[in-house]
């Protein structure tokens, strides 16, 4: 399958990742200081935020390390203060840990927890993961009517998961060119869902570019703001079963991230940690 230019240089790099042995968190620099400045501003958090989550995803891997001893293979992600935990753990009680270990740390708003109970996966699982990321993350810069900075992308073990504060008709396509990926067998949503009204606003108070439905670029000039939009609203749900999330939201404004299922390729469903 041949991929446009922009899709085959996010693969490279996502191999060359894999070569250097980097986590998935790690940043990329390309062209100094106004690609990493441009990146900060097309977020939709704060700049505050978004170092706090790199802070939380620090402080939860290490403590989660070394409450399990080393046991299992969990990742940790975290968006808006909101974590998402994923990897494998040798019991469910280990999986609870982990859980709690996260919700513990400072700032942190909820944990949606997607840890399987199952052995590690291996180098060609972990691989094919990477590259899979790396196509998601192509296809979103292909998209014209979407800004594939605005989200976060996760994969384990062939499922895909998707982070940010979006739209409904955002959240809907993403998941839609997700699936599209080769070797894809699940995507899951975990979005805070915003009006378009909440996205315009906010990105005209940052000063960032402003993409519309058709793809078109305005520039707004107005001052950095402190914090993002108010209120937002859950992500349509799917059939599937939720996940165990934890809610101590210190705003009342605020509301957890929705999850929801969308099937990709049919395979046998993977075990996770059960509901509490």
């Amino acid at each position: 399958m041949k991929f446009p230019h922009a899709r085959t240089t996010c693969t490279v790099l996502a191999a060359s990742f894999l070569v250097a042995g980097l986590t998935a968190c790690a940043p990329v620099v390309l062209g100094g200081g106004a690609v990493m400045g441009t990146l900060m501003a097309t977020d939709r958090r704060t700049t505050g935020t978004q170092v706090e989550d790199e802070t939380i995803e620090s402080k939860a891997s290490g403590r989660i390390k070394d409450t399990l001893a080393g046991r299992g293979h969990v990742n940790v992600t975290s968006y808006n203060r909101q974590v998402l935990l994923t990897g494998e753990v040798p019991t469910a009680e280990e999986s609870q840990k982990a859980e709690k270990v996260a919700l513990e740390v400072e700032n942190v708003r909820a944990v949606v927890n997607e840890l399987g109970i199952m052995a590690n996966s291996g180098f060609q699982q972990r691989s094919r993961d990477t590259l899979i990321t790396g196509k998601v993350k192509a296809s979103l810069v292909d998209a014209k009517d979407l800004s594939s900075n605005v989200f976060k992308v996760v994969t384990e073990r062939d499922v895909v998961y998707l982070m940010g504060r979006v739209t409904p008709r955002e959240a809907k396509r993403s998941a839609e060119i997700a699936r599209g990926v080769d070797n894809v067998r699940k995507v899951v949503r975990v979005f805070e869902v915003v009006s378009e009204e909440e996205i315009a606003n906010y990105t005209k108070q940052q000063g960032a570019p402003v993409t519309d439905d058709s793809g078109s670029v305005t520039k707004s000039s107005a001052a950095p703001a402190s914090a993002p939009g108010s209120a937002s609203a859950p992500a349509p749900a799917a059939a599937s079963p939720a996940p165990s999330t934890h809610a101590p939201a210190p705003e009342a404004s605020s509301t957890l991230p929705a999850r929801s299922d969308i099937q990709g390729t049919p395979l046998p469903p993977i075990q996770t940690a059960p509901v509490r």
